[in-house]
């Protein structure tokens, strides 16, 4: 337990230093925009560590024990260009690696260039191979020559250079030693920090790590592995890892699947898979809109669906002719409205789902009650016995907007046709200024879940006649019964002190009128 506590202070002190440093580094540039050149800068340091120790480690096992790959000559490195694409998916010359730009960075004065090729070179070196899509414009975001780092090239070479030594002094470890993977961790904890000083613009792109391990612990009940994981909004990809944490890194087994549409962010996603140390085969992100133009159409359906879509954004539906014959809608015989496109993504996700798999989506709750279109695709999913639970969240989880969201679960291979409502509105600690889920949220939340049964106040299993009966309503209120917390009167005893009091009220009266009839006689 000691041992665990230390770790978690080093920890904290590693995110407090990388955060002081990433924030010394910022200097005039908002916060949201500037973390593509932090996270970019750490990228670029991982996979010059990540090549270098992988050439060295393969030339200390043949006897060359005092070999590093960052002292070679680019034109002997050269020779080993095809083959290290192939292991690794990318090549990096030695002049090119992290450690040797940046112990020059201070005397180059074409350190934007120097970084501009750096970074052409790396992506260029996938072209052609399998893992060109995991490296094809992953450096976009980072503009060596924004005006956003200074006026002039010599004051964006001044950040650029100050970039190079605030990251090269995180203490990140070797990666070599996956014990704590520092790397992951300290993108997580930066995407983190920089999406609450962010508000809302940053709450779009990230799931807070609490919801991200609830959805994916209740994914994953009764499992020990999956085949894959999928997300179809998956922002900066925080969600998808999850499941590695929770199940462990060789039980998913074919890797991680997603869609994003936001290009920067779709970036960042990529870069976080490469952090978290998942090879360029075990991830497939697709930079395109979910809803119209669906990546993954012939992959093999995904066991675990987690995700955190946006909420209520618009989107083409019945103006589009195509979608109503599409496969994902098609079968609940009606659209989700144009406003809002939250059902879309549920259907979508549903048509994604192996037969065996879970999905854990978080909803915004008008989605649980509103009439028309989205009652019928409610209706739909019950009718069909999809709908396995829905749990009620406390308020105020997410960065950027204090909405009260729910989460639905699906299943395709229900044991019942009955819908479990958990009121976990509740289960929750206030954190500044917002709610977070602990690990005995979490676990409680978990345990109600998989147990399934009736818990006053907090879960009822619904009957599908219960459902129909309603309405298809499935907002937890309807079927769990908020605990009165007001006080119990009792009304006699009530009425025997009122009764004592205005009796004590004569006494006094009849005091007061004496005195003042002695005050008047005197």
């Amino acid at each position: 337990m000691a041992l665990d506590t230390k770790k978690e202070q080093e920890r904290d002190e590693l995110h407090r230093a990388i955060w002081a440093i990433a924030d010394e580094l910022r200097g005039a540039v908002d916060g949201w925009d500037f973390k593509n050149y932090v996270l970019g800068t750490m990228f670029y340091r991982y996979i010059s560590e990540n090549i270098t120790n992988y050439i060295n480690a393969g030339e200390i096992e043949a006897g060359n024990t005092e070999f590093d790959y960052a002292q070679m000559s680019d034109a002997d490195a050269e020779e080993a260009r095809q083959s290290l694409v192939e292991e690794k998916g990318f090549f990096i010359l030695p002049s090119e690696l992290f450690c040797n730009v940046r112990a020059k960075a201070e005397d180059d004065e074409n350190l934007n260039e120097t970084l501009e090729n750096a970074f052409r070179h790396i992506e260029e070196s996938a072209k052609g191979s399998e893992s060109e899509s995991d490296f094809a414009g992953l450096f976009d975001d980072f503009d060596v020559n924004s005006n956003k780092l200074g006026s002039t090239v010599a004051k964006r070479n001044e950040k650029l250079c100050k970039l190079l030594d605030g990251v090269a002094d995180m203490n990140l470890g070797d990666v070599k030693n996956h014990d704590i993977d520092a790397f992951g961790d300290a993108y997580e904890y930066l995407m983190t920090m920089y999406a609450s000083n962010a508000g809302k613009s940053g709450g779009e792109f990230f799931t807070p790590a609490d919801v991200s391990e609830l959805l994916t612990r209740l994914g994953t009940v009764g499992k020990t592995e999956i085949n894959k994981v999928y997300d179809p909004a998956c922002g900066s990809g925080s969600l998808l890892l999850k499941a590695e944490k929770v199940l462990g890194r060789d039980k998913i087994r074919n890797g991680f699947y997603g869609q994003e549409i936001n290009i920067t962010t779709y970036n960042l996603c990529r870069i976080n898979m490469f952090l978290h140390d998942i090879g360029f085969d075990k991830f497939n992100i697709a930079c395109e809109d979910t809803l119209i133009a669906p990546a993954h159409w012939d992959d093999e359906p995904f066991e675990l669906i987690v995700s955190n879509p946006p909420y209520s954004i618009k989107w083409a539906g019945d103006d589009n002719p195509l979608l109503i014959n599409d496969p994902r809608f098609a079968p609940a015989g009606v659209l989700a409205p144009k406003s809002k496109a939250d059902l879309a993504f549920i259907m979508h996700s549903l048509s994604w789902l192996a037969s065996n798999g879970t999905a854990a989506i978080v909803c915004f709750p008008g989605i649980m009650y509103r009439g028309g279109a989205e009652q019928k695709i409610r209706q739909y999913l019950i009718d069909n016995n999809y709908v396995d639970c829905i749990i009620q969240l406390p308020s105020n989880l997410f960065f950027g907007t204090s909405i009260a969201t729910c989460i639905m679960v699906m299943k395709k291979n229900k044991m019942d046709n009955r819908t479990l409502f958990i009121d976990a509105s509740n289960e929750c600690v206030k954190v500044t200024n917002n709610n977070k889920l602990t690990p005995e949220n979490i676990d409680r939340i978990v345990d109600i879940f998989t147990k399934r049964e009736e818990v006053e106040h907090i879960a009822h299993l619904a009957s599908y006649d219960e459902v129909k009966e309603n309405g298809f309503n499935l907002s937890v209120s309807t079927y769990v019964e908020a605990e009165d917390t007001k006080e119990k009167i009792d009304i006699v005893k009530l009425n025997a002190e009122i009764k004592e009091i205005v009796a004590r009220e004569q006494v006094l009266r009849d005091e007061i009128d004496k005195i003042i009839g002695e005050i008047e006689v005197g």
